[in-house]
Formats: C-alpha cells, structure tokens, sequence
C-alpha cells in the first residue's frame, strides 16, 4: 500500500477533476475535502471516491458549473436546488449563507436537493464551529441505492443517514461529532474489500439475514445494520428522524428508485452561540467539560478517554507529518484516470 504526501494526492485530485470537465473552484473544494476525509483517517470518504465521481460527470449524474438556486427564502430558512451540481459545492456555498442568516437572527436552517455526493459531512457543520457558531447536518441519498436494514429486517429499506454536530470550544483541536446510523458508512466497506480484510462482527448481515464479516456479502445483496447492531433500535430511530429531515422534508421523499441518480439530500442548521450564551465562557465551558471526561481513569483495554472528534485530529496531525496510506487497488484506479486525462 503505497504512501503519499497529503499535497500530491491533492494534486492528482485537483488536475483529473479539472480535465473532467469541473473549474479551477469546483475542483479545488472537491480535491479539498476528499484529501481532508483521507488526513482525518475517513479513507471512505477520500481519494477512493474519485472514479465514482469521474463516472458520475461522464453520465450526467454530476454537472460541473451547475446552477445554484434559492428556491425559496425566509429571514431563517433557505431551500436550495443544487441542479447536480457537487455536492462539496453546493453545501459550501449553502452553509455560507445559513451562517450569514444565523449571525443575523440568532439562528438559521436550510435544505437542499438535486446535488451530487457530499463527502465527509463535517466539513460543513466545521465550518460554522470555527465562526463560533454551532453547526448541525443532516444527510440522505433520496430515492436511490440503500444499504441499510431496518430494526427487525433483512433487505435494504434506509440509507447510511449520517449526521454530524460541531461546537466551538478553545481546544487545539475541533469538538464534533460525525456519524453514521448504521453500524459504518458504506463506503468503509469498499476500503475493507480492497484491502481484502473482514469487517468487524455486527455490522452486515448477507442476503438471507445471516451475521457475516465478509465485505463482498454486501455487494451481493447483503445489508448493514443500523447502529447497535442486533441490538440496534436506537440507530434504526435516529436513521428514521435524519431520513425524515434531509427526504421528506426537502421533498426528495422515501424508498428507492433504481433508475435515480445519487442525491444527497441535506438539512443544515447554525445557531449562534452568542444568541443564548456569552461566546467565549461557552468555549471555556466546553474545554472545561472536555478535560473533566478526559481525567476518568482509562477502563480495562482503553488507554485515554478521548473527546469527540479528538481522533480525527490526531489522525490529521499525523498524517500530515507522515502521509496517507492508499490501497493498492484505489492507486490502480487512480493511475488509470491520471493516463486517461494525461494529467
């Protein structure tokens, strides 16, 4: 598995999008966050996905220099139509407006449609923390391609439906919580299948319901389980209310159709800190909570407790200094767009 600097994965990203057809901006966010999912250690969620987006703009499920629409607006609220355009677009530029509205009235929400994959989902609620706001996202990929059981079933019925929270604190590093409900993000599986490992116990069952920790299981009609596992009618509740807020409610509705594209439908959240709490004993606060959890012994096969998101920022650290690690199969698939696009 080879390993490489954070700037030359960035760099092949950026230049196969470009000759993909996307502009010198779209190409550069999109570069940006997959390259920021590989440092945080969400591989899932990084340079692997470049071929599918590659095919996805080759079959028009993804429009570079795509219209972006308000549809409609109140002081609050925003509904926005991305026309397909990408999704790490689209979400940027929606959150930039939700935290404009929010810095005025206290507080702010949005929901989006028709847009293409939007990578790792805190980038954006990340983006308000940093402004000293607090930001929540929610996601759901519409009427396509499910992966998720639900509690009690065997088939496919529900997306990953993740959803992510990030607050502002004083920390060095960033206070978030980004999850999936299911047991994993689908795209885990695929790192797990190129690297040729089994996936943990308790998150895929196989086609007839049956426990399994193959990873090809899935991509032939298996299923993940919702968060929990066996046990898990608290993740299958939480797929359930972010299916409701980021399908129903951006009128991308329910269910699968095979024919649809991927369309991640989002609702998007800030609140202003300030509207409620003095900002700055709020961070205090936070850090404060943060190093009080952090000074509980460590349990038996633990050696630290660690705050939300605190991995990611080891991770990102780390790799920075050291590079990121690349499955042989998705450097393969890389080379073989760089020779195509001669780029």
């Amino acid at each position: 598995m080879p390993t490489l600097p954070w700037e030359r994965l960035y760099s092949l990203a950026l230049h196969v999008l470009k000759a993909a057809g996307a502009s010198e901006e779209e190409a550069r966010t999109v570069a940006s966050h997959m390259v920021g999912a590989n440092l945080a250690g969400h591989d899932s969620h990084g340079v692997i996905l470049l071929p599918m987006y590659i095919t996805s703009i080759r079959s028009g499920h993804t429009v570079p220099g795509a219209p972006f629409e308000v549809v409609r607006e109140t002081p609050t609220t925003l509904v926005i139509n991305g026309h397909w355009g990408f999704g790490q677009v689209v979400s940027t530029r929606a959150m930039q407006l939700v935290m404009a509205k929010a810095r005025e009235q206290g507080l702010a929400a949005a929901t989006l449609f028709y847009q293409s994959h939007v990578g790792r989902l805190a980038d954006y609620p990340l983006m308000a923390a940093r402004e000293g706001m607090i930001g929540l996202m929610t996601a759901d990929s519409g009427r396509t391609a499910k992966a998720v059981a639900p509690f009690g079933g065997r088939d496919r019925r529900l997306g990953t439906n993740p959803l992510c929270l990030a607050l502002p604190s004083d920390l060095a590093g960033p206070v978030f919580l980004d999850m999936a409900t299911s047991q994993a993000a689908a795209g885990k599986l695929s790192v797990y299948r190129s690297r040729k490992e089994p996936v943990p116990e308790g998150w895929l069952v196989d086609k007839e319901g049956n426990p399994t920790t193959d990873p090809e299981a899935f991509f032939h009609g298996g299923a993940l389980l919702p968060l929990g596992g066996r046990q898990g009618y608290k993740g299958y509740g939480l797929s359930f209310m972010v299916e409701v807020f980021s399908g129903i409610l951006t009128g991308l509705g329910f269910g699968h159709d095979p024919k649809g594209p991927h369309n991640d439908g989002c609702f998007m959240l800030v609140v202003q800190v300030e509207a409620f709490y003095p900002l700055a004993e709020f961070k205090r606060q936070v850090g404060a909570f943060v190093h009080y959890l952090k000074e509980s012994p460590a349990a038996p096969g633990f050696r630290e407790v660690l705050y939300p998101g605190e991995l990611e920022y080891r991770t990102e650290q780390q790799r920075r200094r050291e590079g990121i690690g690349v499955e042989e199969e998705t450097w393969e698939a890389l080379q073989r767009l760089v020779q195509e696009y001669n780029v």
